[in-house]
């Protein structure tokens, strides 16, 4: 066999045990969370550990990739991702468990930063597009059984399986990349931009910290407000750095384009409303409504494969069909599948949420095809690959910030319902009650208080966690409808190149360091 399809092998390989990873690990939560006694914050930073890793380190991976070899890199990362696979699945602490994602996400930032890259430079012609299109079946594929893989692996064997499966993966891929890839480098590297690098990172996870420590405590804390300012100042200080270095991580003057400002709104938005809300619904269907990790895997399917019908038809639109009439209804309609969820009470089964996920699944399918072509088509060729990875940030951001500010926002809900619906005689659980949601105990305070209470405690616990989810379906929706709203209008066809420059661009997206996500 060829060393190009080796190369495709191994890139599928890897994207595909990274993918799986971002769904896989949202159904074993509960698990999780019951196995390391960890809190709902742990929970909260097991998920946005990986994200802020990936988005932090996307675009320096590119430009260490360009300069010291993709193949290098490529390598690197899945030595990295299957280490902190390995480490995940042997954590004896929530702490280690976060520590070995944050290593998940290091590794995967790598990983995604080279592996279009490296199926540009082995692929030409026609077999650049079945290997395109075999990379594009991939992303589908590990999306869709990600949440029904994570609930067989949780429910037949153990939570940390859904990382130990990863160790073979990561090893084969790794084997192959080493004995067949060839290596490749641009002829004209830049240099990473280690202050931006920085800047970025340390203000991101101060921002994410303080969110999620409000939750814990309060708005007005002092360590909250101190964290808050923090990452506001590292941030605006980045963006600073940026306009005044010669080969910045991110070319600020990109966002003076309407249509780039449109698909960044759209991709943050996106991963910051119906992915963000993916953790809420698990421990909704599993704490709450009492199903196993299986049962709730195959639940969130729904979602899946109504995504996975309108990528496909929105994939073949994507060349005759403009993309502000795709992105931008595509949002509306997730806006409009969240808003079809709310109305929960504490009496409500899952088949109230079908019609939302049907319809918010369909909404993602018709966003995602288009969003990264967008990113890339309206820069210069030699640009695309930093505006394709501008785009996977502005997505990772989008869930990191939404699942932190998700979790403040929830919090805050459960304990303004809990004190009125629980009985007068019972008030003085509340604050044990929240706790025991916090720390995924519910069944546990049920059961600790006298039997003639029981049906009361579980009844308020039901109506208040319902309440919150109301009010988080509500939140998430108005910013998927805002994000439509501006990617309808903002993304317009005069911004994009001409064909032969988009083809250009393209390649250059393929054959530099190039990055696209999808959750």
């Amino acid at each position: 066999m060829a060393k190009k399809w080796w190369t495709l092998i191994a890139v599928c390989a890897g994207l595909f045990m990274l993918l799986l990873d971002v769904t896989i690990v949202i159904v074993a939560q509960p698990a999780i969370q019951t196995g390391l006694h960890a809190s709902f914050s742990d929970v909260q930073w097991t998920l946005d550990a990986y994200a802020l890793t990936l988005a932090a380190l996307l675009l320096t991976s590119g430009s260490l990739a360009d300069r010291y070899g993709r193949k290098l890199l490529f390598s690197i990362g899945l030595a990295i991702f299957t280490i902190g696979s390995l480490l995940c699945g042997l954590a004896v602490s929530p702490l280690m468990l976060i520590a070995s994602r944050s290593g998940q996400g290091v590794g995967g930032a790598i990983i995604f930063a080279t592996s279009l890259a490296l199926l540009g430079n082995s692929f030409r012609g026609r077999e650049r597009g079945v290997a395109f299109g075999i990379w594009g079946a991939v992303i589908g594929v590990s999306t869709a059984l990600g949440p029904v893989l994570g609930g067989v692996i949780t429910t037949d064997w153990n939570w940390r399986g859904i990382f130990l499966v990863n160790v073979p993966v990561g090893i084969f891929a790794l084997a192959v990349t080493i004995w067949r890839v060839e290596e490749s480098r641009s002829p004209h590297p830049e240099p990473p931009d280690w202050v931006g690098f920085v800047l970025f990172t340390a203000g991101l996870t101060t921002l994410i910290y303080g969110l999620i420590r409000a939750g814990e405590t309060s708005w007005s804390d002092t360590g909250v407000i101190g964290c808050l300012a923090a990452g506001v100042v590292l941030l605006a200080a980045f963006v600073w750095a940026e306009s005044r270095v010669a080969h910045p991580m991110f070319d600020l003057s990109l966002l003076r384009v309407p249509t780039f400002t449109g698909g960044s709104i759209a991709a943050f938005a996106m991963n910051g409303s119906l992915y963000a809300m993916l953790l809420y619904f698990v421990i909704y269907l599993q704490d709450i409504l009492g199903y196993s990790a299986l049962e709730a895997g195959l639940r969130l399917a729904v979602i899946s494969l109504a995504q996975l019908v309108t990528a496909t038809i929105a994939g073949r639109l994507s060349d005759r069909v403009p993309a502000r009439w795709l992105v931008g209804p595509g949002l509306l309609i997730v806006g409009i599948g969240l808003i079809l969820m709310t109305g929960l009470s504490g009496t409500s089964s899952w088949t109230h949420l079908i019609p939302g996920f049907i319809v918010s699944g369909f909404g993602s399918g018709l966003v995602n095809p288009p969003l990264a072509s967008t990113a890339i088509g309206v820069v210069p060729p030699h640009q695309a690959g930093m505006a394709s990875g501008a785009n996977s940030t502005f997505r990772q951001v989008g869930i990191a910030t939404g699942i932190a500010a998700l979790g403040t926002i929830f919090t805050s809900a459960i304990e303004r319902h809990l004190s009125t619906a629980l009985p007068p005689s019972l008030a003085g659980s509340a604050p044990r009650m929240v706790s025991a949601i916090r720390q995924g105990n519910v069944a546990h305070a049920i059961s600790s208080v006298p039997p003639a209470d029981r049906a009361a405690i579980a009844a308020a616990l039901r109506s208040s966690f319902a309440a919150g989810m109301n009010d988080l379906l509500y939140v998430t929706a108005a910013l998927a409808l805002v994000g439509g709203v501006c990617a309808a209008a903002l993304i317009r066809r005069k911004d994009f190149h001409r064909p032969d420059a988009a083809a250009e661009a393209a390649d250059a997206v393929t054959g530099r360091s190039a990055t696209e996500t999808v959750a």
